[in-house]
């Protein structure tokens, strides 16, 4: 019984760290218009949101993951 709750607990934890596609949705504006990029990113939700965070690093374009 305790194997198969060990078995269970590694197949859980493997599957809630694995890599996903997740989409990072950036809003530019300049000079009054407003742009959406949206850009994929196959990585662990914690990876993919700190990429997300990168990619809206300037004062005029926002990026929030999804």
């Amino acid at each position: 019984m305790k194997k198969l709750i060990l078995i269970v607990s590694v197949a859980v934890f493997a599957l809630a760290s694995c890599k996903k596609n997740r989409t990072c949705t950036c809003k530019t504006e300049l000079l009054g218009k407003t742009t959406e990029t949206k850009t994929v990113i196959k990585e662990t939700k914690k990876k993919a949101k700190d990429a997300c965070d990168a990619l809206g690093s300037s004062s005029v374009t926002t990026c929030t993951l999804d």
